[in-house]
C-alpha cells in the first residue's frame, strides 16, 4: 500500500491532501450542524479545532516549502501534522468515551436538569446554542460522530506518519 501511495506522500502533496481532507471534515460538521440541525457540543467544537490547527499547519507548512524546498523540512512537518492529528483522534476517543459513560464529562458539557416551568425562551440564541457532550446525537454501525471522527484523525495521523517515512533523504554512500 505504501508502494501506491509514494508519489503523494514522498513531496508537498500530502500536506495539500491533509489540508483538504481537514477542510473537508469542518464542511461535514458544519452540513450536520446547519442542514440536520445537529448542535455541536463543546467537546465537538474541540475536535474542529484540531481540524483548524492543522489546516493552518498545512497552509504555512505549504508556503514555508515553496520558499525553500528541504526534504528534512518535510519530514519534521510531516511528523508536526501527525502529532496534530493524533491529539484530534486523543480528542475524539475521549468524546465517544463520555458518550458511552465510559469516564464523567468536563464541567459545563453535562447536560443539567431543564426547570420547564420557569424557562425563559426569549434569549434563545441559536448561535450560541450548544448540546450535551453526553448524548450521542448521530451515531452510524455503533459509532457516533465522535467515533468515526477517532478512525479519520487517527487514518490521518497514519497518512502523516507514513508521509514522514517517505520524505526522509535517502541514504546512499
Amino acid at each position: 500500500m505504501t508502494a501506491a501511495l509514494s508519489p503523494l506522500l514522498k513531496t508537498w502533496r500530502w500536506p495539500l491532501l491533509a489540508l483538504l481532507a481537514s477542510a473537508a471534515m469542518l464542511a461535514a460538521a458544519h452540513a450536520f450542524e446547519h442542514f440536520a440541525y445537529l448542535l455541536p457540543c463543546q467537546l465537538c467544537l474541540r475536535q474542529r479545532e484540531v481540524y483548524w490547527a492543522a489546516i493552518a499547519m498545512a497552509a504555512t507548512g505549504l508556503v514555508l516549502w515553496n520558499i525553500r524546498q528541504n526534504r528534512r523540512f518535510l519530514v519534521a512537518f510531516n511528523v508536526m501534522l501527525a502529532l496534530v492529528f493524533l491529539t484530534g483522534a486523543v480528542v475524539a476517543a475521549y468524546h465517544a468515551g463520555v458518550e458511552w459513560n465510559f469516564w464523567p464529562a468536563p464541567t459545563g458539557c453535562a447536560a443539567g436538569t431543564v426547570d420547564v416551568v420557569n424557562l425563559d425562551l426569549g434569549g434563545i440564541d441559536e448561535r450560541t446554542a450548544t448540546a450535551s457532550c453526553e448524548d450521542a446525537a448521530w451515531t452510524m454501525i455503533g459509532l457516533s460522530m465522535a467515533g468515526w471522527n477517532a478512525l479519520v484523525s487517527l487514518g490521518l495521523a497514519a497518512l502523516s506518519f507514513t508521509a514522514a517515512t517517505a520524505a526522509l533523504p535517502s541514504e546512499t554512500a
